[in-house]
């Protein structure tokens, strides 16, 4: 049931009113929520991104935390309202599974680049169990060349393919596992060639592209990718997503089944919930007063029904907004919320 406005009263049912009443048909739908796609090899992240908006016909959708056109994996995208929450996603921790073949160092540190040498393989198991007891724990890295991180406005792997080199300073990122196995020598092209496999934790901003070329030096070889899959990023796994040939596949109107609400991205946040009254004054940007302890991260929740206001912080007992959703996002996600409690219960 819709939510009855009360204009006198300020409260939730009032902001939710504001919405407008439109009898014309858009093509374009008003999506809220996360889907986790299996981007498939050969894609950029904005190329996926635009394929599943395309899709589900959203008005508006983006990505949390590119994945370059060789790998594989879970790319969290993100409808209407969940946009707004999209950047806390990029501090979660992150998992991959890659290959990187020993003896090789190319222009890109992996398979797509240009080859800058090659040199003899000469690599134990003890090498193999050292190698992995270095590159555990808080590490420095160099941002690479071809990458997305900006000088001056502009992305370095521009400079990259113009032939210019940008000085970069080491970052501190912190590798939690780390799992390197010899998968030994095989040959493709009748060249003898000799791959670890790599699985690795780490936090945000680790590039596990550099993370194997620094692990080929340190082996006394050099080493470039030619694999790469994010297997999870915070709680989101694999097993979860969904590829661009099943979406192709499935009836436009199961698309909106399989989407996650925003508050998914929010799941590390302290909740606090406010009654109809309150959660009104609140969507209108104004402080409230409560029994709360301080704390940097909150989602908040409107009651009667349960619904998403926006996220927020506590100071000295007063609840500060910071990412607000509005009238027409919360009542579009309480319909699809009931659209899909009624799917699962016919």
């Amino acid at each position: 049931m819709r939510l009855i406005a009360n204009q006198k009263n300020g409260d939730l049912g009032s902001a939710l009113n504001l919405r407008a009443n439109s009898s014309s048909v858009r093509s374009k739908r008003s999506l809220h929520g996360v889907l986790l796609l299996d981007k498939p090899i050969g894609l950029s992240s904005n190329d996926a991104l635009q394929k599943v908006k395309r899709l589900f016909r959203a008005e508006k959708a983006g990505h949390t935390g590119t994945l370059d056109p060789l790998a594989t994996g879970v790319l969290p995208i993100c409808f209407g309202a969940a946009t707004k929450f999209s950047q806390m996603h990029l501090e979660a921790d992150k998992s991959y599974e890659a290959i990187a073949l020993l003896g090789v160092k190319t222009t890109t540190g992996d398979s797509e680049g240009e080859v800058l040498t090659r040199r003899p393989v000469s690599v134990n198991a003890q090498d193999i169990v050292d190698v992995q007891k270095r590159f555990t724990g808080a590490i420095e890295q160099i941002p690479p060349m071809y990458s997305a991180l900006k000088k001056d406005g502009k992305a370095l792997y521009e400079y990259a393919r113009e032939g210019v080199e940008i000085e970069r300073s080491a970052r501190l990122v912190t590798i939690h596992s780390l799992l390197i196995k010899d998968i030994g020598d095989s040959v493709e092209g009748g060249v003898e060639q000799r791959r670890v496999s790599i699985k690795v934790h780490c936090s945000k901003g680790t590039y596990i592209r550099t993370l194997a070329e620094d692990i080929g030096e340190a082996l006394g070889c050099g080493a470039s990718l030619v694999a790469l899959r994010r297997t999870q990023t915070g709680s989101f796994d694999e097993s979860l997503c969904l590829t661009l040939d099943e979406l192709t596949q499935m009836d436009p109107l199961e698309h909106t089944r399989h989407l996650m609400p925003p508050e998914v991205l929010l799941k590390d946040h302290e909740v606090i919930e406010l009654d109809s009254f309150e959660a009104g004054k609140f969507l209108a940007g104004m402080r409230r007063r409560g029994d709360w302890p301080n704390c940097e991260k909150v989602v908040v929740y409107g009651t009667n029904p349960r619904a998403l206001l926006g996220t927020a912080h506590v100071v000295g007992g007063e609840l500060i907004s910071q990412r607000l959703l509005n009238a027409n996002e919360i009542q579009t996600i309480l319909d699809q919320t009931l659209e899909k409690t009624n799917d699962t219960s016919n």
